[in-house]
Order: structure tokens, then C-alpha cells, then sequence
């Protein structure tokens, strides 16, 4: 599973169609039907995200969220307020109480899960940096909120004059904006410290998806966060953005605060992965980093796994390994050069990591070999993973200065037994993923399976 996810809702339908919706996402989702039975629940469980419906006998939303946000053990869960109201007072309300983003009923599918996949990246974000930085979540609020107040450099690819002025004047209560109506001064602008791009997809004297791809094509824009703007009933178009790589969407007619909640979930994944970045530099940890993909390295991982071999023996929680490769890898360094190379495992690296959860361990084991440790996870669960993190990979190229990549991988699956060491799981998935390549590669192993072959 890629994440757990609370999903509250007094009504069992609408309990019952978040829930399919989220699974069919291969999401793990936990239910309550109140306010009170979210609060226990939240202080219990490990939760990546919240969906909570704000109108609820008893404890609505709207306090269920600022009691978890006044908890120093779960204000850091990201929650999104589902809400039939569609009055500004009442999405402020929300805001106000603590709430990261909402979404509103009847929920369309596309937009509730770009919503869940951008705060959980931002949640993944959080983590790796309290991991990094030693902080617990208890003491980490006085960090993060200082990481907060930061203020951001906004670009603005609109050539519209008023709408870019609808967009630009509110944001710049708080922030730097630049707008740009030529696509390549945009281009330009974008590699002179920019933490959030945003492009107009409805605009008539540029095509807004090329803008997007470029800015993903060039090393010095590739990490920004983009959010689009576009039509609600262009959808393909907005699907096809997030296959180029943005981050989130804006539906016109724009609302102040929708814009306001997706603009501050953006910059602060993005000022979390730059402290992270920095810390991660100056900390002594580095000598268990890989320094081309900034993962942890063999030795990282060994010793990070190490608590998942004590809770398998102590409370038998079951844990599993998988071991990637990316396919063909020696020709392609032998015949696009090891530069090129060293640019494919940077970007599987990235992918690997923004696919798995925040608990998961994601190394670079040596080589093209990538290793993965999944805590509370069986080899079925894991297996499933596995092949919808190879599926991503190989259904969506790779661009490294400006060519479209087409790479797959190739993995082992193995669920640790009680009493075995690490050197035993590993040479039980390594077989896996040999039966893997010789099966045709593009494909995942399970040490107790033949695998599941390739779309």
C-alpha cells in the first residue's frame, strides 16, 4: 500500500464510494463516522492523510480538524475538508480551522485524487525531513513553522492581462510574483530561483503543456513544483499534464482561497525539500549516502532496517524487500554515454521514492540496483507495489536533455521469515529478479510466484 488514509463521513454511502475510490488506488483506508471516532482513531494509527466531511452531527469537521491540528501528535497529518457548502465563509472556515485543502460534493474523481496525491507528497516530504533533522513530530512544529513563513518567488506563464492580474494580485499580499506572456523568457526566468511555476493551460498564443514539458526537460527547473490552470471539462489536457510531470491543477473559474490552499501546499513541499536538502548536506550521515541519486546507500540500509527485524520477531509484523533493476542499463550507458546514465538513475531514484511511502526504506543498492524494505507490508501487498511503481516507470518516459527515454525495470519480491537474516531475503528476491530478466524483464517476481507479466 502506498499510503493510509483516514476517510470520515457520519453517512455509510459516502463512507462506502471514498473508500472503493481510495482502494481501487491501491491506498490503505481506515473509516469513522465521526468527529470523536477520528480523534481516537488519529492518536492510534500512523495516518499519511485525512478526509474528513465537515458537516457531522455531534463534532463536525470543522472542529474535528482543529482539535488534530492543536495535537502535537497529529497536527502534522495533512487533511482535506469534504464539504457540500459552497459558500467562501465556509471554505475559509475550514482554512481557518487548520485544513490543508477541500474538496467539494459531488466529488469528481480526477480532482479528489490530484488533491490526495499532492498532500501525500507533501506529507512524504515532512517526514524524510524530521527523519533527517532528528526532530519528532512533537517538536517539530517550531521548525516547520519557521520553514513556513518563508516567502516565494511565484512565476506566472499567462499572456492574458486580466486574468494573470487575477491571479498574480492576490498572492502578492505574500509572495514575489513574476509574470511572463513569452513562453521562452518564462523558460528563462524559470533558473533564477523560482520555488512555484504556474502555467495557464487556456491560453491562446502558447501552448501550455509544451511550456510544462520544457520546464521539465531542463535540469534547472526540473524540481519546481508547476500547478496549471485549466478547464474543468478538459480533462485529457489535464491528464496529459500530469503524465509530463506538474504537480497540481486549478480549475477556472479560479477561487481565491482553492488557489491560496494549492499555492501553500506547493511552496511548502517545496521549502521542506530544500531544507531537507541542506541538511542533508551538512549532516554526518552522508557517509551513508549515494551521492549521484542523495539515497541512502548499502550501508544506510542495512542499519535502517534493522527495527524491522525486531518488531518481526517480537510482534511477528511481516515485512518485505524488493530489489529493482533498471533493464538493459549497460547498453544504454555503452551507447548514450555515462552522463546520460548517471541522468536515468537520478530520475528512477526520484520516482521510486515519490511512488513509495514516507515509512518505506528506498536505497541505491550499487550499481543500476535500487532496494526497497516495506514495514507492515506482506509479499502480496508488496508484489502489488512493486509492479504498479514498474508500470509508472515504463508508462512514462524519461527526458534527459530533451530526448524521451523509454525505460523499464525489472524486480524481486520476498516477505521475510521469522529468523532469517538479511542475506538470506536478499538472495531469495535477487532470484526473483533474475527469473524476472529471464522471463523478458519489464516485469515483477514474487520469491513464491511466477510474477506478473507486463501490460
Amino acid at each position: 500500500m502506498s499510503a493510509r488514509i483516514l476517510v470520515v463521513d457520519d453517512l455509510a454511502p459516502n463512507l462506502h464510494l471514498l473508500e472503493v475510490k481510495l482502494q481501487a488506488e491501491y491506498y490503505d483506508v481506515l473509516t469513522a463516522k465521526s468527529g470523536y471516532q477520528a480523534l481516537e482513531i488519529a492518536g492510534k494509527e500512523k495516518l499519511d492523510l485525512i478526509l474528513m466531511d465537515a458537516m457531522m452531527p455531534g463534532m463536525n469537521g470543522f472542529e474535528a480538524c482543529e482539535k488534530l491540528k492543536q495535537n502535537p501528535e497529529t497536527w502534522h497529518i495533512p487533511v482535506i475538508m469534504v464539504t457540500a457548502l459552497e459558500e467562501t465563509k465556509d471554505r475559509i472556515r475550514g482554512l481557518e480551522a487548520g485544513a490543508d485543502d477541500f474538496i467539494t460534493k459531488p466529488i469528481d474523481d480526477f480532482n479528489l485524487m490530484a488533491r490526495v496525491r499532492s498532500l501525500l507528497r507533501l506529507k512524504m516530504v515532512t517526514d524524510q525531513l524530521l527523519s533527517h533533522t532528528g526532530h519528532t513530530r512533537s517538536n517539530s512544529r517550531p521548525l516547520l513553522e519557521r520553514i513556513q513563513q518563508k516567502n516565494g518567488n511565484i512565476l506566472l506563464v499567462e499572456d492574458h492581462k486580466l486574468r494573470a492580474e487575477k491571479i498574480a494580485a492576490p498572492l502578492e499580499k505574500n509572495h514575489k510574483v513574476f509574470t511572463e506572456a513569452d513562453p521562452v523568457k518564462a523558460l528563462r526566468r524559470a533558473k533564477t530561483g523560482v520555488d512555484l511555476i504556474i502555467v495557464s493551460l487556456v491560453s491562446d498564443g502558447f501552448d501550455g503543456l509544451r511550456v510544462c514539458a520544457s520546464l521539465r526537460f531542463n535540469e534547472a527547473s526540473r524540481e519546481i513544483p508547476i500547478l496549471v490552470v485549466g478547464d474543468p471539462e478538459d480533462e485529457q489536457r489535464l491528464i496529459r499534464a500530469y503524465d509530463i510531470g506538474i504537480n497540481d491543477t486549478l480549475m477556472r473559474p479560479i477561487e481565491l482561497q482553492e488557489m491560496q490552499a494549492r499555492v501553500s501546499t506547493l511552496l511548502r513541499r517545496k521549502f521542506y525539500a530544500d531544507s531537507l536538502r541542506e541538511n542533508f548536506n551538512e549532516n554526518l550521515e552522508m557517509v551513508v549516502a549515494d551521492p549521484l541519486t542523495g539515497l541512502g546507500n548499502r550501508r544506510y540500509f542495512n542499519r535502517a532496517i534493522d527495527p524491522f527485524f525486531g518488531a518481526l520477531e517480537d510482534k511477528g509484523e511481516a515485512f518485505s524487500i524488493m530489489v529493482f533493476d533498471i533493464d538493459h542499463f549497460k547498453r544504454v550507458n555503452d551507447i548514450l554515454g555515462h552522463d546520460m546514465g548517471d541522468q536515468i538513475l537520478k530520475e528512477v531514484a526520484t520516482r521510486l521514492v515519490t511512488h513509495m511511502r514516507a515509512v518505506d526504506v528506498v536505497s541505491r543498492y550499487g550499481g543500476e540496483e535500487f532496494m526497497i524494505a516495506m514495514p507492515k507490508t506482506s509479499e502480496d501487498e508488496a508484489l502489488i507495489a512493486a509492479d504498479r511503481v514498474r508500470s509508472l516507470i515504463a508508462g512514462t518516459p524519461i527526458y534527459v536533455d530533451g530526448q524521451a527515454l523509454h525505460i523499464t525495470l525489472s524486480a524481486g519480491v520476498a516477505e521475510v521469515d521469522k529468523g532469517e537474516d538479511l542475506r538470506g531475503v536478499f538472495k531469495r528476491a535477487d532470484t526473483a529478479l533474475y527469473k524476472a530478466k529471464q522471463a523478458g524483464r519489464n516485469r515483477v517476481v514474487s520469491a513464491k510466484s511466477s510474477g506478473k507479466k507486463a501490460a
